[in-house]
């Protein structure tokens, strides 16, 4: 029986598709179709990716035949295992989603990258990614990329983080259209310390329209008592064009931004 008969006859009992195992070594489903029918063979890694995957030896994989044991008695084998040094997991759903696993679990010393719908990984990318480095729609880990992210540095839609940058940023240092945060950037900022191209809200605010406890801009309103909420309310709709939820949001926020609450 040749390799390719062999690989044959794995994928089948295992219940695979061509393109289900494809999705396994991250490889295209063409590569699979010319393994099994032997007009090329895959590469030492993807072999080896096989006999794990498989659970056979490498030996039996590629020349149908398992390794003799040398002559002179059965050898004792130590094994040494340094989990510090060594320790390496993976694991892939056999189940797929636009040739994606459905789970990829990928962790171990290094860039071990991890890629599926849920991917865990030092590296992730998937829908939902969670990793050192990770990209998704929705991922969290020290450095975050997508839709939704939380993360030490946060880089999306909405970003929460230490770091965060978005449409919608919250975090340490935050900068976006709308961003919250102690020291932030933005459109609409409201924070510690908060500078906005239109409205900022902070104990210390400068902008078009800075309200705070300490201000500068053109428009600037000390929330020490001086001024009512209605006034606040008043100036926040002026500088938007309209009231709405988000004019509701800010004049609540810059309401509060006191120790003691406007009335």
């Amino acid at each position: 029986m040749e390799f390719q008969h062999r690989l044959y006859d794995l994928r089948k009992k295992a219940g695979l598709s061509q393109e289900e195992l494809a999705g396994l070594l991250n490889v295209t489903r063409q590569a699979v179709q010319k393994w099994e029918a032997g007009t090329s063979r895959p590469d030492m890694d993807n072999l080896t990716a096989l006999a794990r995957y498989f659970n056979v030896t490498l030996d039996w994989l590629i020349t149908g035949q398992e390794p003799l044991p040398p002559e002179g008695g059965p050898v004792t084998q130590t094994v040494i295992n340094n989990y510090y040094n060594e320790w390496h997991y993976e694991y892939k759903s056999r189940r797929t989603l636009f040739g994606l696993p459905l789970v990829h679990i990928h962790l171990g010393r290094g860039l071990q990258r991890a890629k599926g719908i849920i991917a865990i990984g030092n590296v992730a990318t998937g829908v939902v990614a969670l990793g050192v480095f990770a990209a998704g729609l929705v991922s969290a880990g020290c450095l975050t990329l997508g839709v939704l992210t939380l993360g030490c540095v946060a880089l999306g839609l909405v970003g929460l983080g230490c770091i965060a940058i978005g449409l919608l940023a919250i975090g340490g240092m935050a900068l976006g259209v709308l961003s919250i945060g102690a020291l932030v950037a933005g459109v609409w900022s409201i924070g510690g310390v908060a500078h906005a191209a239109q409205i900022a809200i902070g104990a210390v605010a400068s902008g078009p329209l800075a309200i705070g406890d300490e201000v500068s801009g053109a428009v600037t309103l000390l929330t020490d008592g001086s001024v009512s909420r209605t006034q606040i309310a008043a100036a926040i709709q002026q500088a938007l064009g309209s009231g709405g939820p988000l004019a509701d949001f800010l004049t609540f926020m810059a309401a509060h931004i006191h120790s003691t609450p406007l009335q």
